[in-house]
């Protein structure tokens, strides 16, 4: 009740509550703010995404120059015979490892490598038959990573795989062409031993 007026009052809707939330919808709708940010959150994950592809792209044909570079070096000191005449009493698994050593020492920084590293296989052989496929089923196939004792005038293949991490797979999902996730970088080497 009212005491004024001695009648109660009623309660009646208000008309301009209806009207500042029009007005206020009208002026959101034509307010243009945030549409930078907008814009700039719908253009941002491609590109992000794109330039990482490019990025981790450019990083895994640099380390396959490297790679390729590497066994080009190390693989010279088996084709002068220094490499022979340094490990002459070792047995073959020991050849291996050293000439893994020889290898990583020429990597700086762009993957783990060591003579001990298992994402890195060394395989050097004399040509005489079939040589086994690096890949089988996906996975790297153990039997076609073997070090055998070279002679002077032996032709000689050496190879050496690294699987590499993958970083970035959404523009590009075959980056990963092994089964573990990683990519397969190989570098190669075929030579006629020197006469030494």
């Amino acid at each position: 009740m009212d005491p004024s007026k001695g009648h109660p009052t009623k309660h009646r809707p208000r008309r301009g509550w209806r009207q500042s939330l029009r007005r206020r919808l009208c002026t959101f709708r034509r307010h243009e703010g945030g549409a930078t940010v907008v814009e700039f959150g719908l253009i941002s994950v491609p590109f992000l995404a794109l330039l990482f592809a490019i990025l981790e792209t450019s990083i895994v044909f640099w380390t396959s120059q490297v790679v390729e570079t590497a066994v080009a070096d190390a693989a010279r000191t088996i084709y002068t015979g220094q490499f022979q005449g340094q490990n002459a009493s070792a047995t073959n698994a020991v050849l291996a490892s050293e000439f893994k050593k020889r290898f990583c020492s020429r990597i700086n920084a762009l993957f783990q490598c060591s003579e001990s590293s298992s994402t890195v296989h060394v395989d050097v052989r004399v040509v005489t038959s079939t040589i086994p496929p690096v890949i089988t089923n996906g996975a790297i196939n153990p039997d076609a990573f073997r070090y055998e004792t070279t002679k002077a005038n032996d032709i000689v293949l050496v190879r050496v795989a690294v699987e590499y991490p993958v970083f970035s797979t959404l523009l590009n999902p075959n980056q990963a062409n092994l089964s573990n996730g990683k990519r397969l970088i190989m570098g190669a080497a075929t030579f006629r031993n020197e006469p030494f």
